[in-house]
């Protein structure tokens, strides 16, 4: 059995590393469109869904942070992978004006990336209190991941920005409850919005069970990677 690790938006691979170096299970890391030079962004979410489906073994488990808990959930929505570990995933926007209010945010961080640079993008986007809890992680790996990232293209993250958004996806709560048996969900214990949803989903699907990470808020990989691959082993032992 082989993972396929998913990274968040404007991440890269390597942001895997510390979580990959504690893993018992075999894993490969799958750069996302967009933030890899030899991977434009396709034409929108299914096209992505597409494209990402030719590069994940289909009898992998998706393994995905954020961006990539939203693409592999894709993945599993349309068969395409075994299963699916889900850390800090929000499946949709079901309300037409919240979907709108998203487009224009994300048209919003799109534009900013495109006239300031990643490096100016990524000062503004990490100071969003959602992340304000990655400031535990140690100071060498904070920067040795700002380095990384910073590195990336602009123009290519506002086109991904702007395709996988999540104004750009579909609504895929049904999706999930209806596949729950093959999904779980992880958390960081003081992620506080994306505990509320992974609770939301689990009354609808209990099977999907929530692994809640202590000491950790939205950013996992970051923040308790060695936490976060044993979570990983057992829900992979787990879902066989």
């Amino acid at each position: 059995m082989t993972l396929a690790l998913l990274h968040g938006f404007g991440h890269t691979p390597a942001s895997w590393a510390e979580v990959r170096a504690a893993l018992r299970t075999p894993a490969v890391e799958c750069p996302l469109p967009g933030h890899d030079p030899r991977w434009p962004v396709a034409a929108g979410w299914d096209a992505t869904i597409a494209a990402l489906a030719a590069r994940v073994p289909a009898d992998a488990i998706a393994v995905g942070y954020s961006l990539g808990a939203r693409l592999a959930l894709g993945l599993l929505a349309e068969g395409r992978v075994r299963a699916a570990l889900l850390i800090g995933v929000n499946p949709g926007l079901a309300d037409p004006a919240e979907r709108a209010a998203r487009v224009v945010a994300d048209a919003a961080w799109a534009a900013r990336l495109r006239a300031e640079g990643t490096a100016a993008f990524l000062a503004a986007w990490e100071a969003q209190p959602i992340f304000a809890t990655a400031a535990r992680a140690p100071a060498a790996m904070r920067a040795r991941r700002r380095a990384a990232r910073a590195a990336l293209d602009p123009i290519a993250l506002a086109d991904a920005m702007t395709a996988l958004g999540l104004g750009a996806m579909p609504d895929l709560a049904d999706a999930l409850v209806a596949r729950a048996d093959r999904a779980r969900l992880i958390v960081g214990a003081d992620d506080a919005k994306f505990t509320a949803i992974a609770a939301a989903l689990a009354a609808r699907a209990p099977a999907l069970d929530p692994t809640v990470i202590a000491r950790s808020g939205h950013d996992p990989t970051l923040e308790h990677p060695t936490a976060l691959a044993a979570a990983i082993d057992a829900l992979v032992a787990a879902l066989g």
